[in-house]
C-alpha cells in the first residue's frame, strides 16, 4: 500500500510560533507553562497552564477573517499557513479536489461558546442562533482551513481528544491511499477560558500544582496530573509521485505505520488497549520492536497511568529498551492538538538526528522501566520514531514514522 511523505509541517505551540522557533525552545528546554492569564483561574482547581504567548491575530490573518472566527481557529489558521508554504504548494496553482483537509477537535469550540454566552448574557447581548449554538461543539478548523485555501479534495473530522491528531493523520492516509494527491492534517485545540477549564477539571486529571516547573511531571514520584495547554500542529501529507512531480527531494518523512483501538469497559478487568494499539502500529510498518529508535511517550501525568504506560514500554521493549521522551512537558497536554506536535517533534528529531528532552524531572518513578531522556536533549542514529497518544474516555493511538534518506 501507499506510504505517504510528510513533506510540510506548521506549529503553534507555548513555548515557539511556528515550526522552527518551537523546535529551538524544545531543544533548549524552555517551557512555554506557566499561571494562567486569559482569564481569571480563582475558584478553579489548577491555575497553571500552556498559553500561546504573544499571539496578535492581526499580525498574522487578514482583518475580514476576524469576526468570522474564535481564538482555535485563528490558531489553526496560522498553522496551516506555514505547512503549505513549508512544503512549497500553493493552493491557487492545484487542480480541483487535489488537495483536502483532516482536523481533529475536542475541546476548542467552548472558547467561542464561552465568547457567546458573555454577549447573551451581558446587558444587550447578542441573540445567539441556532447556527452559532451549533458551532459551539462542531470542529470548524477543517471548515475554515478549506475555505481559506480553497482545498475541496476530501475532508473530514475526527474527534479522539488526545489521540485525535495521530487519527486525523491517519484518515488523510486513507484519503491518499484512494486517490488524493495530498492532505492537509492534523490538530489545533484550545479550551483556555472558564468553561473549559472547568470541563478540563471535571475529569479529575488536572493538576493544582501551582509551580509551573512542577506542576506536570510525568513519570516524576510527585506527578500530579497534567496541564492543559494550547496549540498544535498541522503536516502536509502527499503521495510520493505527487512529491516526486513537484520535485520534492528531502521530505521530512513517512508515516509507516498506525493503529488505534479502545480500552475496554472499566472493572471488566481486561488489559487496556495501548500495547495493542502499539504492537499493530509496528507490524503494519513491518519493523520490530528493535528497530524503533525513540519513543514520544502520550505521558499523561497520572501516576496510574504513567505507570502502565511505562509497564507497556518495558513489555515491548524490554526495561530501559529505548529512548523515551516526553517533549509535552514544556506546553501542557493540548488536547487534539497534542499528538500531532509530536508527531510533528518526531520528524524533526529525525531531520537533526537528537532526542528533546522531558523538563523538570527531578524525582523518575520509573527508572528501572523506562529509559527517559531527561533535562537534556540527546543525540542519537534516528530512522523511526513512534507516538502514542491516550484520548480520555479509553482512546489509544500508535503511529511510526520512518526517516527517508
Amino acid at each position: 500500500m501507499k506510504t505517504p511523505l510528510i513533506t510540510g509541517l506548521g506549529t503553534v505551540s507555548p513555548n515557539g510560533l511556528g515550526t522552527e522557533a518551537y523546535w529551538a525552545a524544545a531543544l533548549r528546554g524552555e517551557s512555554g507553562i506557566g499561571p494562567i492569564t486569559r482569564f481569571e483561574p480563582d475558584g478553579y482547581p489548577g491555575r497553571t497552564g500552556g498559553e500561546v504567548k504573544d499571539f496578535n491575530p492581526k499580525e498574522h490573518l487578514p482583518s475580514r477573517l476576524l469576526p468570522q472566527t474564535d481564538h482555535m481557529t485563528r490558531l489553526a489558521l496560522v498553522a496551516a499557513e506555514e505547512a503549505l508554504a513549508d512544503a512549497g504548494i500553493d493552493p491557487e496553482e492545484l487542480p480541483d479536489f487535489a488537495m483536502g483537509v483532516v482536523t481533529a477537535a475536542s475541546a476548542g469550540g467552548m472558547e467561542f461558546g464561552q465568547r457567546e454566552m458573555e454577549a447573551l448574557w451581558s446587558k444587550g447581548g447578542a441573540y445567539v442562533s441556532s447556527y452559532q449554538a451549533f458551532a459551539w461543539f462542531y470542529p470548524v478548523n477543517t471548515g475554515q482551513i478549506s475555505i481559506r485555501h480553497g482545498l475541496r479534495g476530501a475532508s473530514s473530522a475526527v474527534v479522539t481528544e488526545q489521540a485525535g491528531g495521530l487519527d486525523a493523520v491517519a484518515k488523510a492516509r486513507r484519503h491518499i491511499r484512494q486517490g488524493t494527491p495530498q492532505m492537509l492534517a492534523g490538530g489545533v485545540d484550545s479550551a483556555l477560558c472558564p468553561w473549559g477549564w472547568l470541563c478540563m477539571s471535571r475529569s479529575g486529571r488536572v493538576s493544582a500544582v501551582e509551580n509551573p516547573s512542577r506542576a506536570y511531571v510525568p513519570f516524576d514520584i510527585e506527578a500530579s496530573g497534567y496541564v492543559p495547554g494550547e496549540g498544535g500542529a498541522l503536516l502536509v501529507l502527499e503521495d510520493v509521485e505527487a512529491a516526486v512531480r513537484r520535485g520534492v527531494d528531502k521530505p521530512y518523512g513517512a508515516v509507516a505505520g498506525y493503529a488505534s483501538t479502545f480500552d475496554p469497559r472499566p472493572g471488566t478487568g481486561q488489559e487496556p488497549g495501548l500495547r495493542r494499539a502499539l504492537e499493530m502500529a509496528l507490524e503494519e510498518a513491518r519493523i520490530t520492536a528493535a528497530d524503533v529508535d525513540v519513543v514520544y511517550a502520550d505521558a499523561c501525568g497520572v501516576p496510574e497511568l504513567d505507570r502502565l504506560e511505562a509497564e507497556v514500554l518495558a513489555g515491548v521493549f524490554g526495561p530501559r529498551g529505548v529512548p523515551v521522551t516526553a517533549p509535552k512537558t514544556m506546553t501542557g497536554r493540548l488536547l487534539a492538538g497534542g499528538a500531532s506536535l509530536d508527531l510533528a517533534t518526531a520528524l524533526l528529531s529525525l531531520r537533526d538526528q537528537v532526542v528533546p528532552p522531558t523538563v523538570n524531572i527531578s524525582r523518575p518513578a520509573h527508572g528501572e522501566l523506562i529509559d527517559l531522556v531527561a533535562g537534556e536533549p540527546r543525540e542519537a542514529r534516528l530512522t523511526n520514531a513512534l507516538v502514542l497518544a491516550r484520548g480520555y474516555g479509553g482512546f489509544n493511538s500508535a503511529m511510526v514514522v520512518r526517516r527517508e534518506a
